[in-house]
């Protein structure tokens, strides 16, 4: 997939609108916990900036539901950026009021403008015509760099499209960067491949999985998920996560992997709690022996053991979904294990953003992954073999990954 990029334009002393996915974790005091898609834009921004342009960035930031909430304001955005360009950060105190629309009007060269929290405004997730309208008013070009929200038809990522025409509109380096390495790693992976995919459900990653077996070589799962495949296989799961009404679901991607010749692995044993509570009494136990009333909440030794060995002779790893709850320190061994033996393989290694990302940072194994995604839910629809709203109108051509 070929997409317009920033490079292809003309930008000499244009305003430009930047759709940036600045939606990141703040910890209880309203300080930034993780900075990683902040500094993944800084490139875009600068590109920008040395061809002369004025520049308009705007960015959700968590669920303010439609109206002004100063829990979610961009203000610490504004510090952070200020810190990363060296320069300063002008805020609007709306996103298409009437500060916002002098402010971008009366922006010069090299100046930044950063509108307030687009889901400030209900037109945003609804992808209203007059609201996405009224953001392409501000500039002459539109880039979007935001990934992790590429997936949403919203209006400052699908809607505000319309309004500017191929040589106005293109794609930023991160964008561009995400789109690159999961087409190359769908297309042409280096073998042999193996995914890991974990996290809670199945339901959520049953399209994921069914188009990732005939790509690759192995499977690895686990996770909550686990346990649907298991019940499947006829083990009792006692009060473990299960989706009954996906069983048959689960059994045809089984089936699908032993036809396809792709090496299928579940937990052999796994990490038992009387309750879902950091302080349960736990122990480790086969797959066999999970006793009624006890639910599994993490993958135990002998899968570390037998993934680990899985891990040892292949060139591609991609993963998305933990193993287990991997924010209770008592169920987190198998996910932090795993990501030890992955971070130390030779192989590229990319991981799908999400939880598996929170993960790999929190172990502080970022750089020793090849890749890691700023987007989990985009990345997981690029898996599923998805053309993403915000990606489809700036493809040069209509072939996807």
């Amino acid at each position: 997939m070929e997409l317009f990029s920033i490079k292809d334009l003309d930008l000499t002393e244009k305003k430009v609108f930047i759709r940036c996915d600045f939606n990141i974790p703040m910890d209880e005091y309203g300080n930034i916990a993780d900075d990683r898609r902040i500094r993944a834009a800084i490139s875009t921004i600068r590109y920008c900036l040395d061809q002369d342009c004025a520049v308009i960035l705007a960015s959700h930031l968590g669920r303010p539901e439609g109206k002004c909430d100063l829990k979610y304001s961009m203000k610490p955005i504004q510090k952070r950026l200020h810190t990363l360009l060296k320069q300063e950060i002008i805020l609007a105190s709306d996103v298409i009021g009437e500060d916002a629309l002098k402010k971008a009007h009366d922006l010069n060269p090299h100046e930044v403008l950063l509108l307030e929290n687009l889901r400030y405004e209900s037109g945003e997730i609804k992808n209203d015509k007059e609201f996405a309208k009224k953001l392409a008013s501000m500039a002459e070009i539109y880039i979007n760099d935001a990934f992790g929200v590429s997936h949403r038809a919203h209006a400052s990522v699908e809607g505000i499209t319309h309004y500017f025409d191929k040589e106005h509109q293109a794609a930023g380096f991160l964008l561009q960067k995400e789109i690159k390495f999961f087409g190359t790693l769908m297309k042409k992976p280096s073998r042999p491949f193996v995914a890991i995919v974990g996290g809670s459900k199945v339901s959520g990653k049953l399209e994921a999985l069914m188009n990732l077996l005939p790509r690759v070589d192995k499977m690895l799962i686990g996770g909550g998920m686990a346990f649907t495949f298991l019940k499947k296989l006829g083990y009792n799961i006692g009060a473990s996560l299960v989706e009954d009404e996906l069983l048959e679901e689960a059994g045809r991607i089984m089936d699908e992997a032993k036809k396809l010749g792709v090496k299928f692995y579940l937990p052999v044993d796994v990490i038992i709690a009387e309750r879902f509570d950091a302080e349960a009494v736990s122990k480790a136990v086969t797959v066999q022996e999970i006793p009624d009333g006890w639910m599994g909440l993490d993958i135990g030794p002998a899968t570390v053991r037998l993934y680990r060995e899985v891990l040892n002779n292949v060139q591609t790893v991609l993963w998305n979904g933990p193993m287990g709850v991997y924010e209770m320190e008592r169920f987190a061994r198998g996910s932090s294990k795993l990501a030890h033996y992955v971070a130390d393989s030779y192989a590229t290694t990319v991981v799908g953003g999400g939880d598996t990302a929170d993960l790999i940072q929190r172990l502080g194994l970022d750089d020793e992954m090849t890749f890691i995604s700023t987007g989990g839910g985009a990345s997981l629809e690029l898996i599923e073999g998805k053309t993403l709203p915000g990606v489809k109108p700036l493809m040069k051509t209509k072939e996807g990954l």
